[in-house]
């Protein structure tokens, strides 16, 4: 062998040796910035492991370990975006389904009084027409009870329909900051 063919070959052993030390270090990058939770692109892994882009995106083996941790990276990080939306979709879901069951309840029992109402104002009626005069005192108390109580009944009534407007302003917003969440999501998506 002369003494030109034995330089080649160290100096392809040299570069091999040194790829090899590249690799090992890409390798150790990308575990360091995983379990430091940093952010995986194709810039930090090569800053951290002291190589060139250039380097990551010619080798072969070095640009699949490169695309396999970023890869897995976004994975994980959609995950952690889909996750959090859904958490914070299922609290509102739950907030909008407890106001529609008490409006439900409300309307329920507004119906029941009215009707209780309806009931006991016919009652004075038919009293009214077969009462003496001496209870015309009793029944002019009660009807004032009854006032009282419808008053009281509408005063319920608005209440729970401003309650009502609060979880319906509330839902609005919810849709609005899940669409905002979304668009984010999209955002980041793209590169």
């Amino acid at each position: 062998m002369t003494s030109a063919e034995g330089q080649t070959a160290a100096a392809t052993a040299a570069r091999r040796r040194q790829t090899l030390d590249k690799l090992d270090r890409v390798g150790k990058a990308i575990g360091q910035l995983r379990r430091e939770r940093g952010r995986l692109t194709v810039r930090s892994i090569a800053q951290r492991a002291g190589v060139s882009t250039t380097f990551l995106y010619e080798n072969t083996e070095a640009r699949a370990l490169v695309h396999t941790a970023v890869h897995d990276s976004k994975s994980r990080h959609d995950r952690a975006v889909q996750d959090e939306h859904d958490r914070i979709e299922a609290t509102w879901r739950e907030r909008a389904l407890n106001a529609e069951e008490e409006l439900t309840r409300c309307q329920n029992e507004i119906l029941a009084q009215r009707r209780r109402i309806g009931e006991l104002l016919g009652h004075l009626r038919d009293f009214d027409q077969m009462v003496p005069g001496e209870s015309v005192q009793q029944l002019v108390t009660e009807n004032t009870t009854l006032k009282r109580q419808v008053h009281q009944v509408t005063k319920e009534h608005r209440a729970l329909q401003e309650r009502l407007e609060g979880a319906r302003s509330n839902l609005r917003f919810a849709d609005k900051r899940i669409a905002d969440l979304e668009v984010q999501l999209l955002e980041q998506d793209q590169p």
